[in-house]
């Protein structure tokens, strides 16, 4: 049974997935490279950690929200990476978005430590996660899955099984595609529309008439038509999921002509400093 879970990585969604955790009354460890998040985390009773080592030492499960980059350096920097902290039968969960390779390499290097591994990339905003309605994609073997599950529902609403260790990284690879998609295509259409003269909020009106209309077109267009652009998912972290795409892609060769179209608007709207911005802010490129 899990009882005591480390966390690693407090982030714009990872730091909600942790203070639901404690909503479960688990003995929750944490770590990140900002203080204060760890500090604030401690004030709603997890205990802090001064390394990803010592949080994952002796614990049950251990999850970690990172970006790459840092979360293959918070891994495998010297004694106080996360990996030194894994005692063998350890669940380690990586629940980033990644490269499949990154991926990968942590995975074969959890079987060389004997720490069971599962792919488990998170697909959400802020507000999903603060809610616990995040959706898990998992992979790997599915009795593992079935021994987090119970940790996993405090914040997630969906847990999916797609396949073998790196399947779910793939997955993501398949929503980050759509979710950029889907979110350009509405600016697109909003800007489009405003200037043959319609308001946004009758754009919106017509759209959820029929089926053209999704459930993020329908939240994002009205806090687009409100002016909010409040940050739920970084813009940055949404044009970084598509250069994951275009690179899955290439290497599948698999031509994907849409996909370079929209990245190259998200990359824009990146160099126009928009990239700390919910990624709906990717309309205010397209406006200019």
């Amino acid at each position: 049974m899990v009882k005591n879970i480390g966390f690693i990585g407090l982030g714009t969604v990872g730091r909600h997935m942790a203070l639901n955790l404690l909503k479960g009354n688990y003995a929750l460890t944490v770590f990140d490279s900002q203080e204060r998040e760890v500090t604030d985390l401690a004030a709603a009773g997890a205990t802090a950690a001064a390394t990803p080592a010592a949080a994952a030492k002796g614990q049950d499960l251990v999850i970690v929200v990172l970006p790459e980059a840092e979360e293959m350096q918070a891994a495998l920097k010297g004694d106080n990476g996360f990996m030194q902290g894994l005692d063998p039968g350890t669940i380690l969960v990586d629940m980033g978005t990644h490269s499949l390779e990154a991926t990968m390499e942590l995975a074969e290097e959890a079987v060389r430590r004997r720490v069971l591994f599962l792919d488990a990339p998170v697909w959400g905003t802020k507000e999903h996660a603060a809610n616990g309605l995040l959706t898990i994609l998992t992979g790997g073997d599915a009795t593992l899955v079935s021994r987090c599950r119970e940790a996993f529902s405090f914040f997630g609403l969906n847990i999916i099984h797609v396949g073998g260790v790196g399947d779910a990284t793939k997955m993501k690879f398949v929503v980050n595609l759509m979710q950029g998609h889907v979110m350009e295509a509405l600016a697109e259409g909003l800007v489009f529309g405003e200037k043959l003269g319609f308001p946004a909020d009758k754009i919106l009106e017509v759209l959820d008439s029929g089926g053209v209309s999704a459930p993020l077109m329908n939240t994002k267009g009205r806090s687009i038509s409100r002016g909010d652009f409040s940050r739920n998912l970084a813009l940055k972290y949404v044009y970084e999921g598509l250069l994951l795409v275009k690179e899955a892609a290439h290497k599948s060769g698999l031509d994907l002509p849409a996909a370079e179209a929209v990245c190259k608007v998200y990359e824009q709207a990146v160099e126009d400093g928009r990239g700390e911005e919910d990624f709906s802010a990717v309309i205010k490129s397209l406006r200019r």
